[in-house]
């Protein structure tokens, strides 16, 4: 079986180096060639035609966005971005996402070897996901902000917009290539529409900036969860990255539960945490989506939600980046409906305005 080739752009020598080490020590995968600069690294791409990059946000001659905003636009191509841990790089690097990044890795800021080293099982299964990904070109006018809806969601007029039931509650697990997707499900929702709980597998750090950029682009209001507080119509909440969140009564509102449990499917935040809280607190005024990701976290609770009544909609493999949670879903039993990512908030919402609450729904 032929290795993953990458090439890895970085403009520290010691982290191309630990790179560089990390890929080589796997058997099903080779660094081919390393770049202290993108203009050194689109050579190489020429020449090696890798299968990955793994490519840092700030570098010299151009920046990394620049970078990958040109790739994407010529030569598209699976991308892991390695990203530096403050506010500045989660904004950076979830432009790169929105961009066409498969996925990224949060290098420390301090203690950079050690750090990698502790990275490396993390790095190394990204840069897998990231070979099998579904890699998109993006429009020659994208700049980085993304324009509404530019991947084709149709938002309707504000005055055809149906008014919702919102005694249910929409329940969302993704994860690679789930930062778009989510944008696109929520960006069409009215400001009055049902409470939305969402699962991203996302790293400590990033989730703040993720839900606050989601905030400028929506009609609800999209923030981290916070321990306590009540699910309210209207607002979306995002489990904190490194915390669980799950559903919980207080007696007749439902509240968010954040902590700081073990990992569960090797995730912290695990969609199977959220989606096990929707099934047994929720039950028929749950609606269940499963958005693209790698893995299975969160399907056999999905079809426990199904179970109680919950009704489902996965994203087809056609849309996703990776189709491991949807195709897993779906072998379940969880399922639905299956759809393109561009129809998932018109079916949604054309349930929610037709659908007397509470109701259970069967196949």
């Amino acid at each position: 079986m032929a290795k993953i080739r990458v090439v890895v752009v970085d403009d520290s020598a010691l982290v191309r180096s630990l790179l560089t080490e990390i890929i080589n020590r796997q058997a099903d995968m080779t660094c081919v060639g390393a770049a202290a600069d993108p203009l050194v690294a689109r050579e190489m791409i020429r020449e090696l035609n890798p299968d990955v990059i793994t490519l840092d946000v700030e570098m010299p001659r151009m920046d990394g966005l620049e970078f990958l905003s040109r790739l994407m636009r010529l030569r598209p191509m699976p991308v892991v971005m390695v990203s530096t841990l403050t506010e500045q790089g989660a904004e950076t690097t979830l432009r790169a996402l929105e961009m066409g990044a498969v996925d990224f890795v949060a290098k420390p800021r301090i203690g950079v070897s050690s750090g990698l080293q502790e990275l490396a099982g993390d790095i190394v299964d990204k840069i897998r996901v990231a070979a099998s990904a579904h890699v998109k070109r993006l429009p020659p006018a994208a700049t980085g902000t993304p324009a509404p809806h530019a991947s084709g969601v149709t938002e309707p007029p504000r005055a055809a917009l149906p008014r919702v039931s919102t005694e249910k509650i929409i329940c969302i697990g993704a994860s690679t290539g789930g930062t778009e997707a989510i944008r696109e499900v929520l960006m069409p929702m009215p400001a009055d529409a049902p409470a939305i709980v969402i699962t991203q597998h996302m790293p400590p750090g990033f989730t703040t900036s993720f839900a606050n950029r989601l905030n400028t682009l929506c009609r609800i209001r999209v923030q981290e969860a916070q321990h306590g507080q009540r699910i309210l119509p209207g607002h979306a909440y995002i489990a904190p990255g490194g915390h669980h969140l799950r559903i919980d009564r207080s007696g007749s509102n439902y509240v968010a539960v954040v902590e700081d449990t073990e990992p569960v499917n090797r995730h912290r935040p695990s969609v199977e945490v959220l989606f096990k809280s929707a099934a047994r607190v929720l039950g028929p005024n749950a609606l269940g989506i499963m958005l693209t990701g790698m893995g299975a976290d969160g399907a056999q609770a999905m079809r426990e939600m199904k179970d109680a009544g919950s009704y489902n909609y996965v994203q087809d493999e056609a849309s996703c980046v990776v189709f491991g949670m949807p195709r897993m879903a779906i072998q379940c039993g969880a399922a639905h409906e299956i759809l393109p990512l561009s129809q998932i908030a018109s079916a949604v919402l054309a349930r929610l305005a037709s659908a007397p609450a509470g109701v259970r729904h069967r196949i």
